[in-house]
Parts: C-alpha cells; sequence; structure tokens
C-alpha cells in the first residue's frame, strides 16, 4: 500500500476528532506513517468538522487532496454530501443515517434533501456506500455518542487490519467509564460490514 487517504466529516459534538484519532492510532499500530489534520469550524455551534487521516510507508502531507478521499466516512447523513469532490473515482462512503437538521436549514427556511435524492447521488458518485444506523445502536446500548465508534466498526470491517489492533485503539482513545459501552458499539458496527 502506497497511501490511504481517509476524511472523517460531521457535525460539532458528534465525535469526529476522537473517531479521527483512533484511525490514526490504528495506521500507527499497523505499522504505517501516519499524518492527521482537522478543522472545528463553527464546531461548538453545530457546525462541520473534518479531519483528514492519512496511512502510508511515507506520508508528506496531512492534507488530502479533492479526488484522493479514499474512504469518506461521514458521522451525519448530509455531511458526506459537501465533501463529495474530495471522493477518488471509486471510492468508499461509509455513513451514519441519522439526520441533524443544521441551523441554517432550520432557521432560514432551506429544505433538507430527501435521503431518496442522497442515495441515488452517492451511488453515482462512490464505488461502495455504506449506510449504517449508528445512533439507533448507540441508543439502544445506551449512549447515543457512542455512534461514532459504531460507524468506525463498519468502516474496520471494510480494511484489512485486525479486530484486535482496532479494538486496542479504542481501549487506549475512550475514557475508562464507558470502554464497555464503545467495545460493544465498534463490535455492532463492524458486524455490519465484515465479509
Amino acid at each position: 500500500m502506497e497511501e490511504l487517504n481517509f476524511l472523517v466529516v460531521g457535525v460539532g459534538g458528534q465525535g469526529v476528532i476522537l473517531a479521527s484519532n483512533i484511525l490514526a492510532a490504528v495506521g500507527m499500530m499497523s505499522g504505517y506513517d501516519v499524518k492527521k489534520s482537522e478543522v472545528h469550524g463553527m464546531s461548538q455551534r453545530g457546525g462541520s468538522v473534518t479531519s483528514h487521516v492519512r496511512w502510508g510507508e511515507k506520508v508528506r502531507s496531512p492534507l488530502i487532496e479533492d479526488g484522493k478521499v479514499d474512504y469518506l466516512v461521514g458521522l451525519e447523513r448530509l455531511e458526506p454530501m459537501r465533501y463529495l469532490r474530495t471522493l477518488r473515482p471509486g471510492g468508499t462512503v461509509v455513513l451514519d443515517s441519522h439526520t441533524i437538521i443544521p441551523v441554517t436549514v432550520s432557521s432560514w427556511g432551506q429544505t433538507y434533501p430527501p435521503e431518496e435524492v442522497e442515495r441515488e447521488i452517492l451511488a453515482k458518485a462512490a464505488g461502495g456506500v455504506f449506510w449504517i444506523p449508528g445512533v439507533e445502536i448507540a441508543q439502544e446500548l445506551g449512549n447515543a455518542k457512542a455512534a461514532n465508534v459504531v460507524i468506525l466498526g463498519a468502516l474496520s470491517g471494510l480494511l484489512d487490519v485486525p479486530e484486535e489492533t482496532w479494538m486496542q485503539a479504542v481501549e487506549r482513545m475512550v475514557p475508562r467509564k464507558v470502554l464497555d459501552l464503545n467495545r460493544s458499539a465498534f463490535r455492532q458496527g463492524r458486524g455490519l460490514t465484515t465479509r
């Protein structure tokens, strides 16, 4: 593998940074050179948050050029649509099917796109699209905030990295008091995509 590029996108408070930290740790534990960068923007006001994570033999820049993202990971349904220009031809989208209505829609009378429109656009733009009920699964486990780890679990099933490596990274990054919840969240997500 020369390089593997991930873009994690979501809304402030969803755990984009934690998810990208786990993803970076998995890359390092797998022996790759890893670079990471994030943009918080208006995250405290429900705005977009993005994080670039790159694995490779030698990664020179933390930022991914448009058209070079291998895996576009969305923690909210609409966020991957904002960043489709970054996806390489044949790239993969893994997204939470949960909706968070942004302030620009709720306050300014704009409309949130219907899911069928988004499904059609994503299907044309990506080589594979995985719709994951991350928030639903996390709520069933007891805490919706673990949805980011559900989505990482789903992503992990698409990559050739042992489950133990992912679990070790989760154990390093999440607080001990919610570790069991996050282990379960990861396993449930992984079970949705593991071949």
